[in-house]
């Protein structure tokens, strides 16, 4: 928003700076996260509000979707709280650190941080990722809903690690229909009769150039999966190598 101290909030909001400093002494690290996720809600709603009031070709071009990850933020001290030792894909190693997980949405090309929240390896907040992934969404889907808007039309983007059946259905009993998912080279695919493994698919599909208003090569063939049953999948290329989506909806 541009404001960077409480001071700068204050003249803002045009009260005085004093109170912004007694209520924040007053607030817990859980009720600082819950505000900025309820800030970044509305503000997120004021930019999707004009776009969803218009034509679905124009809710298209907006190239609205929601994306979720998790990363590693190395640490050298022991004593910092939720460090524990995760794998680091920057790294290619078990390092030791905070993994936060994230989720974010992109609209017109700008992209907003909605949801923040540690991973943890102890405690009664010892979750899993895809249960952490779950809840969190599940909180945007109601903080959003008092918006009056339904975020579950938004396609989903996910990184390959989160696939699996189980979480499919529960994003399914969520309200998710459109999953977008990074595949990886050993899952299964059945594609007109013949099975074989997602790497050996991708240098037996010819790509097709200048489709979708895209110069990349491309193509996009239907697939059932012994996991995730009948989704489509899209091959294409990038820099120098082939990588695919499972598209699910």
């Amino acid at each position: 928003f541009g404001i960077f101290t409480p001071k700068e909030l204050a003249d803002q909001l045009g009260i005085q700076a004093q109170s912004i400093y007694s209520g924040l002494q007053n607030m817990s690290l859980y009720s600082v996260q819950k505000l900025m996720t309820r800030l970044m809600v509305k503000y997120a709603a004021e930019r999707l509000r004009p776009i969803l009031d218009k034509s679905p070709a124009t809710i298209s071009r907006a190239g609205i979707s929601i994306s979720g990850d998790d990363s590693v933020i190395q640490r050298i001290g022991k004593k910092i709280r939720s460090t524990y030792r995760w794998y680091s894909g920057r790294a290619k190693q078990v390092v030791n650190g905070n993994d936060l997980m994230g989720l974010v949405l992109t609209v017109e090309g700008v992209i907003l941080p909605l949801h923040l929240m540690f991973c943890s390896k102890q405690g009664r907040g010892n979750t899993s990722k895809p249960q952490l992934l779950v809840k969190m969404l599940t909180e945007l889907k109601e903080l959003f809903e008092q918006e009056g808007i339904d975020i579950t039309q938004f396609p989903l983007t996910l990184d390959s690690w989160f696939a699996s059946e189980p979480l499919r259905k529960e994003l399914l009993l969520l309200g998710f229909k459109k999953i977008i998912i990074a595949g990886k080279g050993n899952y299964i695919f059945t594609i007109g009769g013949e099975k074989d493994k997602a790497v050996a698919w991708k240098t037996k599909l010819d790509l097709s150039e200048c489709e979708w208003a895209t110069d990349t090569p491309v193509r996009r063939v239907k697939a059932e999966s012994p996991t995730f049953g009948k989704v489509a999948l899209l091959f294409f290329r990038k820099s120098t190598s082939r990588v695919y989506y499972t598209v699910d909806g």
